[in-house]
């Protein structure tokens, strides 16, 4: 069994409890079915010393399992060995019947010594490693309860009782198990939506102090820089970019989680928005676009070919556009500027004459994915690319 380090968590501390509860109130009933019963065993001293057994284990097990002890050892030590020591005392009181009981007895339908004792094991097994590991225990003692009636040598086979015990074993280990991975992932989703609610007000807190101070700044740099003319304008056109990227970072939600869920992909809106400046604008959805890593990859691949043409061909003072839209079953993003234009029959041409820009690093990257590629231009109207992705295909 791998077992899953405790946490020590509010959550780890009230399953170890509920567990150490059950153990107890177990032990309790078993002590009163030997009492009953001792009369009729055949080694009845054999039957109180099971029971002293599980009463020490009892108060060893209910320490012992508390998450802090429980981690101390570490996984690879204590959190490996202590719960295959519970389950051996479990299958080994349960064998204990075998030697305590009579043949008679056990063919009669007769509960074994620990009676449901020894599903505080497969509780413990399922809290630690899942369902997995709560089913594997609940074998183990099934086990144990088949070759019990085997060395007795029962030749009607197993009885109802024992049948219904074995059943009831591996239900617990299984649904136990189940609830607590529900329980442990719910755990992770509070933790996670605190954490974020802290990181928004942190960073809406330095927003406001950046905003009062560095974005004045800069804006004040770029609205000067351009009324004095000559190096100063550059200087005001470099201050006026990173003015816009600050205010994008700031303005920005809070980073995603480290590790998303398979199959989750990756967000586009911030590969988008990373083009953004004071000559560029984008425009994307209020909720997440998600596509797979490399598709994403591609989009906003071609993206930046596409804003690179622009700043080539249009000239410094061109503006461009980009709009991110999260279609039913497609995702379209839109390149457009206000420059010139291109005059029909360029891009042909332009293919004719080996120069593959756009072909390859626009369309070529979008017909990989499955998608479309439109592109309108008129001279004097600036020009507007599409680029549209089927979503059934990333």
């Amino acid at each position: 069994m791998t077992a899953a380090e405790p946490r020590g968590t509010g959550l780890e501390t009230a399953l170890w409890r509920a567990v150490a509860v059950y153990r107890g109130l177990a032990l309790c009933y078993a002590a009163v079915v030997i009492a009953m019963n001792s009369g009729g065993y055949a080694h009845p001293l054999g039957g109180w010393a099971v029971l002293a057994v599980m009463a020490g284990w009892t108060g060893y097990a209910s320490f012992a399992f508390v998450p802090a002890a429980f981690a101390s050892g570490g996984p690879g030590r204590r959190g490996r060995v202590l719960p295959a020591a519970d389950l051996a005392v479990a299958a080994g009181c349960v064998l204990a019947t075998a030697w305590v009981e009579t043949s008679e007895n056990i063919a009669a339908g007769r509960p074994t010594l620990p009676v449901s004792w020894v599903a505080a094991a497969v509780l413990a097994w399922a809290v630690v490693g899942g369902r997995r590991a709560g089913i594997a225990a609940a074998a183990v003692l099934a086990a144990a309860n088949l070759l019990v009636h085997a060395v007795a040598g029962t030749s009607g086979g197993i009885g109802g009782t024992t049948f219904n015990g074995i059943v009831l074993l591996f239900l617990a280990g299984l649904v136990v198990g189940h609830v607590v991975r529900l329980a442990r992932e719910a755990e992770a989703r509070l933790a996670r939506a605190v954490e974020l609610e802290a990181a928004t007000r942190e960073r809406e807190r330095l927003a406001r102090r950046i905003h009062d101070s560095v974005l004045q700044v800069l804006a004040m740099v770029q609205r000067r820089g351009g009324e004095l003319g000559g190096e100063a304008a550059e200087l005001g056109r470099l201050a006026g970019e990173q003015e816009a990227a600050l205010r994008s970072l700031v303005g920005a939600g809070p980073a995603a989680p480290p590790a998303a869920a398979p199959g989750a992909g990756t967000d586009l809106r911030p590969l988008l928005t990373g083009h953004a400046s004071t000559s560029v604008t984008v425009s994307t959805p209020a909720t997440e676009v998600r596509l797979p890593a490399q598709a994403a990859g591609e989009v906003e691949a071609a993206v930046a070919a596409a804003l690179d043409n622009v700043r080539r061909h249009c000239g410094d003072g061109a503006r461009a556009w980009v709009l991110l839209e999260d279609g039913e079953g497609t995702v379209t993003v839109s390149v457009r500027d206000d420059g010139p234009g291109m005059p029909p029959g360029r891009l042909d041409r332009a293919a004719a004459d080996g120069r593959l820009g756009v072909a390859q690093s626009i369309r070529g990257r979008i017909a990989d994915l499955g998608g479309t590629v439109s592109i309108v231009s008129a001279e004097g109207d600036g020009t507007e690319v599409e680029m549209t992705v089927p979503r059934a295909r990333v």
